[in-house]
């Protein structure tokens, strides 16, 4: 059975279970809730020690072969095209399509999450260069550590050839591992769409956040079903860019239900590998930036949820003024969200929110409820960029190795 087809079926028995089990039940609920939690954990159990040690690798081969630039140059490229096209069509979509009011409730103060820069530039140099691979939330903490062993261990192949034997043994014994735990992690999938299910059947029943999930879903239709097809034509010469997004059904399902960046990636990593045939030195290196670095579906999602609540408060035309600036800000803070991989376009709006002020602060508690949908729909869209992006990086630096769909996992 293909990998999407096992992770698609323990969705739907998780969702069957749903309306099966007393849901309603507190002792039910706190079981589904732990259960949800603690498979998550275990799909982040291995990211580190697989990104850390592949990266190694990556950065040693690409330097060596002297393609270290120009793959860092079209991952840049396209981290920065794909942040700014999400931006602007979750930007105009909501501009063109009024949603419906949500009806204002009273605002209890609450506290706004602030993104501390310093203390995350601080954290890429830790006190010791070994509580880099400690991190399990900011991956470039570790993957700025492994860029650093992968380049000086390419200076003198023959010096530091046993660096590279042990950090490429580790890689590919961490590769197998985490194959283990995707395996494991579609069996994971029935607790966690089933307790994910719940909260969502909560969320949807009233009908007030109705139309914004249906913006958010047509808007998922468009980027990933028109949009990135037409961009791996044209940019790849790839005549069938479907198979692209073939290979990303299983790392979105994963995605779209545990709302984390970094639980996805051994599951995007393999999907890369074995379903698109990117070699080990590009998707090493691509993956952890983009999982890091493209979150432009969380720009989306929060410029979206930021203007359906101005329309909440005001009945006036958004100035044009303010357009840009919730644009940019969205755009700018996106590059920011790389230590908060759960949960990312919430504080993000939460932010947006407060830099607004004008009473604007505490306004995030009008979609507080709808975070759960807010943060699934966000991390669905930087999964499917991730996809994408790599494959375009592993095509235009000639680091891939194309198989047949038969051939795709």
């Amino acid at each position: 059975m293909k990998v999407w087809a096992k992770y698609l079926l323990g969705v739907a028995l998780g969702i069957l279970a749903a309306f099966i089990l007393p849901t309603d039940n507190p002792a039910c609920l706190n079981v589904l809730a732990f259960l949800s939690e603690l498979f998550i954990r275990i799909g982040r159990y291995i990211v580190v020690p697989l990104i850390f040690t592949t990266a190694i690798c990556a950065v040693n081969k690409l330097r060596s072969s002297k393609l270290l630039f120009k793959t860092f140059l079209w991952t840049g490229l396209v981290i920065l095209a794909s942040s700014l096209l999400l931006t602007f069509i979750g930007v105009i979509s909501v501009l063109i399509v009024k949603l419906p009011r949500i009806p204002i409730t009273v605002d209890i103060p609450s506290e706004v999450t602030h993104i501390d820069i310093k203390a995350m530039i601080l954290s890429l140099f830790p006190v010791s260069g070994f509580n880099a691979i400690s991190d399990g939330s900011f991956l470039l903490v570790s993957f700025v550590f492994a860029f650093l062993i992968g380049w000086e261990s390419a200076s003198d192949e023959l010096v530091f050839k046993p660096i590279f034997a042990l950090a490429d043994s580790c890689a590919k014994l961490f590769y197998n591992i985490a194959n283990f735990f995707t395996e494991i992690l579609s069996i994971c999938c029935v607790a966690i769409a089933c307790y994910w299910f719940v909260n969502f059947r909560g969320i949807i029943e009233p009908g007030i956040y109705t139309p914004m999930v249906v913006m958010f879903l047509v808007d998922f239709v468009i980027v990933v079903g028109l949009i990135y097809p037409v961009i791996l034509r044209f940019v790849c010469h790839d005549p069938h860019p479907y198979k692209v997004l073939y290979a990303s059904i299983a790392p979105m399902i994963l995605s779209f239900f545990t709302a984390d960046a970094n639980v996805v990636l051994p599951l995007s990593y393999r999907h890369g590998a074995e379903s698109l045939g990117i070699r080990r030195r590009c998707r090493g290196f691509t993956y952890p930036l983009f999982s890091i670095f493209a979150r432009g579906g969380s720009a989306l999602v929060a410029s979206i949820s930021f203007i359906l609540i101005w329309r909440s408060y005001s009945s006036l035309s958004i100035p044009f003024a303010d357009i840009i600036w919730i644009f940019g800000l969205s755009f700018g803070l996106s590059f920011l969200l790389g230590g908060i991989p759960s949960g990312g376009a919430f504080i993000l709006l939460t932010i947006l929110c407060d830099k607004y002020a004008k009473g604007f602060e505490t306004s995030f508690l009008l979609l507080q409820p709808a975070s759960l949908i807010i943060c699934s729909f966000s991390a669905l869209f930087d999964t499917a960029t991730a996809m994408v992006g790599s494959y375009i990086v592993a095509v235009k630096t000639k680091l891939i190795e194309h198989h047949t769909i038969q051939h795709y996992i």
